[in-house]
Order: C-alpha cells, then sequence, then structure tokens
C-alpha cells in the first residue's frame, strides 16, 4: 500500500505540474494565450479517455503489476521529455501523449487490490490509494514552486523546464520499484506463511462469489452491464463536484488578501490550501471503515455527496470568506471521500474477469466530469449573468451520484459482512485453525 500510494501521488503532481510551469515562465517563452493553455492541458484527457478501457483489458491479460510498471515508467518518462518542447504545437503533442502513457493507469492500479484486498476491506484499501489526492493537493505546489525556483539554470535549463524534467523521475523509479518487489497475486508473497496465503485466497473468494453471482461472462461483460454504465454516471457527478473545490479556493485567497490588506505569502497561501484537504484525507481514513462497519455503501455514498453539496452552496452564496472556507472544507471533504466508495460499489457488482474493464469504464465516465464542469457552469454562467444558479446545478449533480449509488445497492442487493467481521482479526494460524 504504501507504494500504491506514492505512486497516486506522484500522478497528482504530475498532472498539476503544468499549471506550475504556466505561471513560472512557460506561458512567455512558449507564447501562450488562455486558449492555447487550455487546450495544452485538456488535450491530455483526449487520449486518456480513449485508451482508458483498452489499456485495462490488457492489464487484465498481461498482469497489473507488470502493467503498472509500464504505465508509471512511460508516464514518467513522456513527463520528463515535456521540459524540452520548443513550441506550443510540441506542448500539445506531448500532452496528449502523457494522457496515452497514463491510460488504464486508475482502474489498473483498483485491479491490483482487487486482487489483495476481499469486498470488506477495500473501501480501506482504496481510501488509502486515493489519499493522493488531498496530499498532493497539499504538497504539489509548494514542492514544484520551489523546483523552480532552485533549478532555474540547473543544465543549462529555465526554472520551468528544470521542474518539469524533475516531476516525472520519481514516476520512473517508482515503477521499477513495482516490477520487481511487488508481487502479482498472494501465493506469490514471501512475506505471508502458507497459512496466511491459503486464509487471504478463501477470504477474497468468499466475500467476492456472492456479490458478483448477477454479472458472469467475458471480460468485456461489464460494456454490456447497464449498473456499470450507471454507476459510471454516479462517478460522473463526483468528478463534476470536484470542480467546485478548484473554482472556489482562488476566491478564498482572494478574500483573505483583501481582508488582509495585501497579499498572501506563499507559506499563508499553502497552509490555507491545505486546511479542505487535511479534513478530507480524514474523512477519507474514516468514512470509508464507517461504510464497511456498518454494512452500508450506497447511504454513506449519498451522505458524502450531501455533505459536499452543502458546502458548494455555502461556498457559491457566502460573502465572507471565513464562510466560503466552511464551505470549501465541506465540498471537499464529501466529494474526496464519497471517491472510495463509489469504486467499491463498482468493483462489488464485477466477477473477477471483467473487474479492470468494468472499472475502466466507470472511470471514463467519470472523467468526462473534468470536461462538463467548467463547460456546464460556465455556460450556466454566461445565460443567467450569475455563478449562483451553475453550483447549484453542480451540487444537484452532485447528490444525484449518492442517490443513484443508494438506488445501485439496493436493486443488486450489494452490501458487506456484518461489522463484527469487519473488524481486525486474530493472527492468520488462528483464523486457520476456526476455518
Amino acid at each position: 500500500m504504501p507504494i500504491i500510494f506514492l505512486l497516486y501521488l506522484v500522478n497528482y503532481i504530475d498532472r498539476t505540474a503544468l499549471g506550475i510551469a504556466n505561471v513560472n515562465g512557460m506561458s512567455e517563452e512558449l507564447s501562450l494565450t488562455a486558449t492555447m493553455f487550455g487546450l495544452a492541458s485538456g488535450i491530455f484527457f483526449v487520449g486518456y479517455i480513449l485508451l482508458e478501457v483498452p489499456s485495462a483489458v490488457i492489464a487484465q491479460r498481461l498482469g497489473a503489476r507488470r502493467w503498472i510498471a509500464r504505465i508509471a515508467i512511460s508516464w514518467g518518462v513522456v513527463a520528463s521529455l515535456t521540459a524540452f518542447v520548443p513550441n506550443f504545437e510540441w506542448l500539445v503533442g506531448a500532452r496528449f501523449l502523457l494522457g496515452v502513457a497514463e491510460a488504464g493507469f486508475a482502474p489498473t492500479v483498483l485491479l491490483y487490490l482487487t486482487i489483495w484486498y476481499s469486498n470488506r476491506e477495500r473501501p480501506k484499501a482504496f481510501s488509502i490509494y486515493l489519499l493522493g489526492i488531498p496530499l498532493s493537493s497539499v504538497v504539489a505546489g509548494p514542492l514544484a514552486t520551489w523546483l523552480t525556483q532552485v533549478g532555474d539554470g540547473v543544465f543549462g535549463l529555465e526554472g520551468w523546464r528544470f521542474m518539469t524534467l524533475a516531476s516525472g523521475v520519481p514516476a520512473v523509479l517508482l515503477g521499477v520499484v513495482v516490477l520487481f518487489v511487488l508481487v502479482d497475486r498472494p501465493e506469490q508473497a514471501r512475506w505471508l506463511s502458507q497459512e496466511e496465503q491459503a486464509v487471504l485466497e478463501d477470504d477474497i473468494a468468499e466475500s467476492s462469489t456472492a456479490d458478483s453471482d448477477n454479472h458472469r461472462g467475458g471480460m468485456l461483460s461489464s460494456m454490456r452491464s447497464g449498473k456499470t454504465w450507471v454507476l459510471g454516471v454516479a462517478y460522473f457527478g463526483v468528478v463534476y463536484g470536484l470542480y467546485g473545490i478548484g473554482f472556489f479556493l482562488p476566491s478564498v485567497i482572494a478574500g483573505f488578501e483583501a481582508a488582509n490588506g495585501e497579499p498572501l505569502a506563499p507559506l499563508q497561501q499553502g497552509l490555507l490550501i491545505a486546511v479542505p484537504y487535511a479534513f478530507a484525507a480524514i474523512a477519507l481514513i474514516l468514512w470509508p471503515r464507517d461504510a464497511a462497519r456498518r454494512n452500508e455503501l450506497g447511504w454513506h455514498t449519498l451522505i458524502s455527496t450531501g455533505v459536499g453539496a452543502t458546502g458548494i452552496l455555502i461556498a457559491a452564496f457566502a460573502q465572507h470568506p471565513v464562510l466560503i472556507m466552511v464551505g470549501v472544507t465541506l465540498c471537499a471533504t464529501g466529494v474526496i471521500s464519497s471517491m472510495p466508495l463509489v469504486y467499491s460499489l463498482s468493483a462489488r457488482l464485477l466477477p473477477a474477469i471483467a473487474v479492470g474493464a468494468g472499472l475502466a469504464l466507470v472511470n471514463t465516465i467519470g472523467n468526462v466530469g473534468g470536461f462538463a464542469g467548467p463547460f456546464i457552469t460556465g455556460w450556466l454562467s454566461d445565460l443567467f449573468g450569475n455563478t449562483q444558479i451553475a453550483f447549484v446545478v453542480l451540487a444537484g449533480i452532485l447528490v444525484s451520484a449518492g442517490v443513484i449509488s443508494v438506488i445501485v445497492q439496493r436493486t443488486s442487493k450489494v452490501g458487506v459482512p456484518n461489522g463484527d467481521e469487519f473488524a481486525d482479526t486474530a493472527s492468520a494460524p488462528d483464523a486457520v485453525e476456526q476455518r
């Protein structure tokens, strides 16, 4: 789990590197307009979305561990080589290739975790993996900015180029670690005894079979499942809601700067940004555990999205920066804590042979929310002359994701083992003896 977590952390840092580079000299050097920068940012998702499902299918056939290593190494190489683009056209090409290289990363990692964790343990595992989102949001900005400063002139590169070059190196190193340190399945793990391996394999088989009995077929059977598509729509609502956090944080900083009478120092800005993500990180650890303990994924998702929607509405209508910060914190806490629950519900519906492609489909539909959020919000703002209506719609879409999750769980009769079974067990030999 530490290696998987670090991979996701580095993944999100790489994605934010372009924004840091843009305000630290890249836009001037490459003569980028706002539209050109927007195209370079968005083109990443074109390659990513187009190849998400095919990449996950390959991972299912080739093996998740090797495919994770391939993805990490290739995205690290492309990210580093982006430091040497001479103009806008090359930048667009590099960003497209980065999306191609990263395609399938999230579903392949989730597929790998389903091999190691039973249904009742997956919410915990998925939440640790997704901790990369709030933590990278705190770490990425200050770290990337520092690299642009200390790297200016190193190897004859401008600061933004050095930072871009350095950002891809951790991914390459972690890819090598994945290839040579991690193992594919529990029976290959030398740190587990044979008894422990048997208990783990039986546990995964027993808790996974019942929920996926109603969904049989080949690897691509998930593509024909209406519930997989519906859960993709739910995840779309969650990703759509993420847009609210990024929109309001600059308003928070501007509000505190206005109240302070002068610009905030980078450290002060970093501390402000860290507040909502710190609460989100705590919720990301505790809430999925509670969902599993209470034998309920759907309602926990609805509660999370409800909290996030409430935060969006507070931030949209509040005037004081402190109230806006409260709203953003609620939004981050609710939205981010709902992500592992939707993933867990999706994985629970699918048999092992189809889980990779199914999670890829859910993730692909969800990523469309990254496009739709800014576009629909901007369109509604222009149409009504204010942003309030746009963010009421955003809150409604976010709540609908929770409602869909409840309906899918209820109609599928999908649950998790009782709370007493979720509690930490004794040692594996004791478990074998009980069996």
